[in-house]
């Protein structure tokens, strides 16, 4: 395999060579040190990969000429975070540790307990930083998708538009009366007779959500969900959340 991965969005969609974009040309040729007949791995995000050589290493403008050309299968199971909004560069990691598991659509959400408030345009460039490392951590770990990751969403947003798309929704939960994921998992299937596809995992911030988000979740048909009995870190609790609920469903 290719030690050389670059993300690229071709202007055709069976292009013979590929124009990299100013950062990715700097990456490739003067971070990762590529040169001239190297070959490369671009990928769109959207399960389109390419595999080419690079015909110029410039570091300003790379060119790389198209040898093959597939596309990935979709994903099986799709997995969202809705993930309360943690305090200082966590949700960074949050949001690296999620593309590596295969996380397909990530919510950052404002709750009662979030600490971290942001006006408009800080926002949004807090979206494009966290879709820039995406798209960094994609290209370690292989991934060919890209997870969807939304503008910000107020709780009460969140629970209000969940009712459409999700075949079972969870909440991560401190508070008592909760399940283990495998039995969610096991109820799901003994009352559809198949496994869930598309799971809505909402996580919360340092301190749990507060008791009344955890009513609205539950009125809203989520399901409450046990990690273990330890308190959980905001990012440890949401890559465990991830991870086990990717490895149940792909091990069904």
């Amino acid at each position: 395999m290719s030690d050389f991965r670059v993300f690229c969005l071709p202007a055709e969609p069976n292009p013979s060579e590929i124009r990299l974009a100013p950062a990715e040309s700097h990456h490739l040729v003067v971070v990762n040190r590529c040169l001239q007949g190297s070959t490369v791995v671009a990928f769109d995000g959207k399960g389109g990969e390419w595999i080419t050589e690079c015909v110029r290493a410039d570091k300003h403008s790379a060119l790389l000429r198209v040898r093959e050309s597939k596309q990935a299968a979709p994903l099986p199971h799709v997995i969202t975070l809705a993930q309360s909004l943690p305090k200082g560069g966590t949700m960074d990691d949050i949001v690296r540790q999620a593309t590596e598991v295969g996380a397909a659509k990530i919510i950052p959400l404002i709750s009662e307990r979030t600490e971290v408030h942001l006006e408009a345009d800080r926002a949004e460039k807090k979206i494009e930083k966290w879709r820039i490392g995406a798209v960094e951590a994609a290209k370690q770990c292989g991934n060919p998708w890209l997870p969807d990751i939304t503008p910000l969403q107020k709780f009460s947003e969140l629970i209000t538009h969940s009712g459409h798309g999700y075949d079972l929704k969870l909440i991560a939960s401190l508070h008592r009366n909760t399940k283990t994921l495998k039995a969610a998992l096991a109820g799901y299937r003994q009352q559809h007779g198949t496994s869930p596809r598309n799971v809505l995992w909402l996580v919360g911030p340092e301190g749990d959500f507060s008791p009344a988000e955890i009513g609205a979740a539950l009125d809203a048909d989520f399901q409450p969900i046990t990690l273990g009995p330890l308190v959980l870190r905001s990012d440890t609790a949401a890559l465990y959340a991830l991870s086990i609920l990717s490895y149940e469903l792909q091990n069904a």
